[in-house]
């Protein structure tokens, strides 16, 4: 795994002027998952030849974004000892002073203010994506932390900015575009920059707005007008990206508003919209031969992307909140069980290191004695001192008599002629004398030597016995810091149990909630347009026995599949014709939370697990066996055919009385106004003819598809078959007679004056947009061969081409019936114009205002629509 790892980001790091590939990056990413660090990233970047080529230092810098945004959590803490890399590459690239080198040192800066920023603010995600909860949770709703993260945000804006301008000023556009090699190699790093200023401008407008609640507009002055600058540098950035071709498949760039927020109107925070950058996914080539709009295929796909969609369909909102929830307690417990492992560590090694400390006192204890017992042998000093003495009184005793002596020698000298027998014998008794003599110099020279030496030895013991008192000393004073040292760690551990304990309960109870909101969530009448077969609930069954089976190592993933595996079972329930069987399905399903609920007290407390399982499983099972015993889809064919019928029905309808306004305003009108009705009822009824002609071509389409079955049962049986599909039919249906009746809704009141021609246009829309529905699904089973495939493929074209027709009609119409209501301006005088002059301000500003908000209220109602189509 390390091996394919080390080569994904090889491959990801070249020396080609070309953008990361998305794939090695992905695979980099993943890596830093499966070992829940950066250590192999790192170990790998340190053999590449960041500071002798260009290219290799841009990419390294451009996938280590990404990896500090989308790798591990830990990834940002794991990275901060490798700050020093950067800091040096920046400094090396900056001589450089054309191509790459400022880009390299500015994007190192980058980086370094991001890990910078995440060390300061731990509770921040890589990717910066945070709720309403956790900014408050993070801020500890303090005004002064607000004050210091809003600064630091502006800095790390600051840093995005400056790297994004570096990157345009060194585009030759004459050479280099967004379509060239050369010039998405310097573009793609924009993408990760995008999604962080998205983030933190976001973030930054929401602690603005919080700061101003509560301190005086004059002291968060500065504020203003650092994020004032930022909001007009940020804007272009963001219009100059969106322009580039290259940016246009990769990344849904937000647009900010023309006129920043006003913090000082707290007002404007309940109509702020977030600004977020969304990455778009990778387009499948297979789908470019759509011919009409991009249409999801409802009646293709595995049971787990329906499942995953009708769940995401039923509560966005929620989920996410419980992703985000999950991860976090995730990245919490990570933490604090890696802040355990270092600790115990560190406990370990100061044991090791006090016994050491024991064993070295223990030898110096002994040196010490030793050395004591080295300075009491100096005692024998004074009894040689002694001797000395005696020896040095012997020695002037003896030089006296030898002064006696030579005198009487000269005496006897002189009394030689008297005494020659005594003079030979004084001679005698000299030389006897000599030797003796000879030797007590001797015996003196060899004493004083051995003075001088045992007075030297004495000072170095002295010595020695106080440089051993100092070592003591100090080593009795680490023993204590050790002793003290050891105490605060156990104290820390004993903290850091209480807190793992304290997490695991703030797990279990998340879980918990889940599992009893989506409970809560069965009541809803929302629930009941859901729909799914009694295979899905199969399907969650065995991941959510397995997850059982991992017990509560896996208590994340056991609440995820009880929660679906309870909407599953509503969403069947939904399909009972019998409402007795549907109400005690229901019943099952809610059984089986509460089950649910009973494991992970079991779990948590460690009593009863068995008999919680056992009572858990059998619930799935009752659920399971009840979804299997009336299968819905049994009346799938009549449905398709009593939808098919109704379309037909509506579709005449309208026809006919289309057919009946032309008559009845031909009567009553005359003039534009006869002029424009004719328009666009003769309109809406070629589109209402090119509708019926389609129809007629799907049926013989559908009628073909049957046939080529085979042999293999009825119309009826097929459709049973292809329940997905069918679903698809009906809901198609469902959309031409909506869409039809719409149509002749707006037509009615744009003839009779009560309607505006706008909603004619947004009418025949609908009806186009049904059809195509109708289309795709009728493609999905014919042959590509087939000539009626072909002729609904023309009906289609013509259909839309009588859309363009009621589009037109109505503009145009619209247009002359303007004409003939202008105002004349010529009748009008000062007082009369300026007061229309600021009715129609004040107009204009509402209509704008209405625009906005109906174009809100359409994007809700049609990701509604979308949803229920999906269910």
């Amino acid at each position: 795994m390390e091996e394919l790892h080390s080569a994904s980001i090889s491959k990801a790091i070249n020396t080609l002027e070309n953008p990361v590939k998305e794939k090695h990056a992905r695979n980099a990413i993943i890596g830093t998952f499966q070992e829940k660090s950066a250590e192999t990233f790192w170990r790998c970047v340190t053999k590449l030849p960041l500071q002798e080529h260009r290219i290799v230092a841009w990419k390294f810098c451009h996938v280590l974004h990404k990896v500090l945004r989308e790798g591990h959590p830990n990834v940002l803490a794991s990275s901060q000892r490798h700050k020093t890399l950067l800091q040096d590459l920046g400094k090396l690239w900056v001589h450089l002073k054309d191509g790459y080198g400022k880009l390299i040192q500015r994007y190192c800066q980058l980086l370094l203010t991001k890990l910078d920023f995440h060390r300061r603010n731990p509770g921040f995600p890589g990717n910066l994506v945070l709720s309403e909860e956790d900014l408050c949770r993070i801020g500890d709703n303090d005004v002064n932390n607000y004050f210091q993260m809003c600064v630091e945000m502006f800095d790390y804006i600051d840093e995005i900015l400056g790297l994004q301008s570096a990157i345009f000023g060194s585009l030759d556009m004459s050479r280099s575009n967004s379509m060239t090699s050369h010039g998405q190699c310097r573009l793609a790093p924009l993408l990760p920059c995008i999604l962080d200023s998205a983030q933190l401008y976001d973030l930054c407008v929401k602690i603005l707005f919080k700061m101003h609640a509560t301190l005086p507009p004059d002291l968060l002055s500065g504020h203003r007008k650092r994020f004032l600058r930022q909001f007009t540098i940020l804007r272009q950035f963001y219009l100059g990206s969106s322009n580039l071709q290259y940016f246009k498949t990769l990344i849904q760039i937000p647009l900010l508003p023309e006129n920043p927020p006003n913090f000082l109107v707290q007002a404007e925070l309940s109509t702020y919209v977030t600004q977020a950058a969304i990455v778009l996914p990778d387009e499948d080539p297979s789908e470019n031969n759509s011919m009409i709009g991009e249409l999801v295929d409802l009646g293709i796909g595995n049971s787990v992307t329906s499942s995953e969609t009708s769940q995401r369909s039923l509560s966005p909102d929620l989920l996410t909140q419980r992703d985000n929830m999950i991860q976090h307690l995730h990245g919490e417990l990570n933490a604090h069980q890696s802040l355990i492992i270092q600790l115990k560590q560190q406990v370990s090694t100061l044991e090791m290191e006090l016994a050491k400390k024991d064993s070295e006192l223990t030898q110096e204890r002994l040196i010490r004695d030793d050395l004591l017992h080295q300075v009491n042998s100096t005692d024998n000093f004074d009894e040689l001192d002694k001797k000395y003495k005696l020896l040095e009184e012997k020695f002037n005793k003896l030089k006296e008599v030898y002064t006696k002596l030579r005198e009487e020698h000269i005496t006897l000298l002189r009394q030689k002629s008297d005494v020659d027998k005594q003079l030979s014998n004084m001679r005698t008794v000299e030389f006897n004398m000599a030797p003796q003599r000879i030797k007590f110099e001797e015996e003196l020279i060899a004493l004083q030597t051995t003075v001088d030496s045992t007075t030297r030895q004495n000072e170095e013991l002295l010595m020695a016995t106080e440089l051993l008192k100092t070592e003591v000393n100090e080593v009795k004073q680490k023993l204590t810091d050790a002793v003290h040292g050891k105490s605060d760690l156990e104290l820390k551990l004993s903290e850091s149990e209480e807190l793992r304990f304290s997490n695991n309960a703030l797990w279990f109870e998340s879980c918990r909630k889940i599992i009893e909101h989506t409970s809560e969530m069965l009541d809803d009448p929302s629930m009941s347009s859901a729909t799914c077969s009694p295979e899905c609930v199969s399907l969650i069954k065995e991941k959510l026995v397995s997850s059982i089976g991992k017990g509560k190592d896996e208590v994340a993933g056991f609440a995820h599949y009880v929660a679906m595996y309870i909407v599953f079972g509503k969403a069947v329930s939904n399909t009972k014709s019998d409402l007795n069987d549907a109400q005690k399905l229901l019943d099952k399903c809610k059984q089986v939370g509460k089950d649910s609920v009973k494991l992970l007290t079991a779990w948590q407390t460690g009593v009863k697990i068995d008999e919680c399982c056992n009572g858990l499983i059998g619930s799935l099972n009752d659920v399971e066996s009840m979804a299997f015993s009336t299968q819905a889809n049994e009346s799938l064919g009549d449905l398709v055919e009593d939808e098919l019928s109704m379309m037909d029905k509506a579709i005449e309808e309208a026809a006919n009385r289309i057919q009946e306004m032309i008559t009845e305003s031909r009567a009553a009108h005359s003039g534009v106004k006869l002029e424009v009705n004719e328009q666009i009822l003769d309109s809406c009824t070629s589109l209402m003819a090119a509708i019926r002609v389609l129809v007629h071509k799907s049926r013989k389409l559908q009628a073909e598809i049957v046939a080529n079955q085979g042999s293999n049962g009825s119309a009826k049986e097929f459709y049973k078959r292809n329940h997905q599909w069918t679903e698809g039919l009906i809901s198609a249906a469902k959309s031409i007679g909506l869409g039809a009746k719409g149509l002749l809704d707006a037509a009615n009141e744009a003839v009779s004056g009560e309607g505006k021609l706008e909603r004619l246009i947004v009418a025949s829309h609908c009806v186009a947009a049904g059809t195509a529905q109708l289309v795709v699904a009728s493609r999905v089973k014919a042959s590509q061969n087939s000539d009626n495939l072909a002729e609904l493929s023309q009906a289609s074209r013509n259909v839309t081409n009588a859309t363009a027709t009621v589009v037109a009609t109505a503009k145009s119409c619209a247009q002359l019936v303007q004409q003939t209501e202008d105002l004349d301006l010529g009748v009008l005088n000062e007082h009369q114009t300026k007061r229309l002059e600021i009715e129609c301000q004040v107009r204009v500003l509402e209509l704008e205002s209405s625009l906005e908000k109906e174009r809100m209220k359409l994007s809700a109602l049609r990701k509604l629509h979308y949803q229920e189509d999906q269910s």
